[in-house]
């Protein structure tokens, strides 16, 4: 979360990514920083997945990522 704010407060569009565990604590952390990052929960857990399951979770969530990264670069042009 703080990387993502930090990205965004230097005009870089950022997308948060992390697991469907987090997305209460994802939502407390945005109100306590004042701060509503973009955001994409893949399916929990990740920590004992193999590499051709992470590259599939990755594969399964740049679509909403990139369209996310669009609709931050759309919003900020003139």
């Amino acid at each position: 979360m703080h990387d993502i704010a930090d990205l965004e407060s230097r005009q870089i569009p950022g997308v948060g990514v992390a697991s469907s565990e987090f997305v209460e604590a994802a939502a407390m952390q945005s109100r306590a920083l004042g701060f509503d990052p973009a955001m994409v929960f893949v399916p929990h857990p990740i920590q004992d997945r193999t590499d051709a399951e992470m590259r599939t979770l990755a594969d399964d969530a740049l679509g909403d990522i990139l369209r996310l990264l669009r609709a931050e670069g759309a919003a900020g042009e003139p």
